[in-house]
């Protein structure tokens, strides 16, 4: 990814964690909301290489660990973020028939979601992060997923363009 592709990207990140901070932290959404941050850079993710979405997930990563409700180690985001996103990526690449389908990819973007919460639950118990009450947390995961499918097919033709004004016709939406 060239400086410019490089930076222009951080800082539509940069924007949306403001708004994400600024905005959708306030409401009060049922099934403990979503994370704007996550659904777009996953969404990134699917149109981009491989490494355009390990560099993704970093720069998002990066930016949810400096979260006030981020109640991780630092870095345990940015790690979750570098994987999730360079694994949505990988599956997405070379692959027309999930690059080229909007419906394949808000469920690839929705479930990469819930198993990025699952594996942060998981390596933050590991850390020793207190998480809260089970059923308080399958509620939160189960709710995160219903939010990303009413979502995404929402913000998918935003990011689609943005991403194919900054990198060309990578993206085939």
């Amino acid at each position: 990814m060239l400086a410019r592709q490089f930076s222009i990207s951080s800082l539509i990140f940069l924007l949306i964690f403001l708004i994400q901070e600024s905005v959708i932290n306030q409401l009060r959404l049922p099934g403990g909301g979503f994370s704007l941050p996550l659904l777009i850079a996953l969404t990134w993710a699917a149109l981009s290489t491989p490494t355009v979405g390990a560099l993704t997930g970093f720069i998002s990563g990066f930016l949810m660990d400096l979260s006030q409700s981020s109640n991780g180690a630092m870095g345990h985001w940015t790690l979750l973020m570098i994987l999730a996103c360079y694994a949505v990526a990988f599956l997405g690449f070379g692959n027309d028939n999930v690059r080229g389908n909007p419906i394949t990819n808000v469920l690839l973007v929705s479930a990469a979601s819930v198993l990025t919460l699952i594996a942060f639950v998981i390596t933050g118990f590991l850390l020793g992060v207190s998480v809260g009450s089970f059923s308080r947390v399958l509620i939160t995961i189960a709710g995160n997923g219903i939010w990303a499918l009413l979502v995404t097919p929402l913000i998918l033709p935003i990011i689609t363009r943005m991403h194919r004004s900054l990198f060309g016709n990578q993206a085939h939406i």
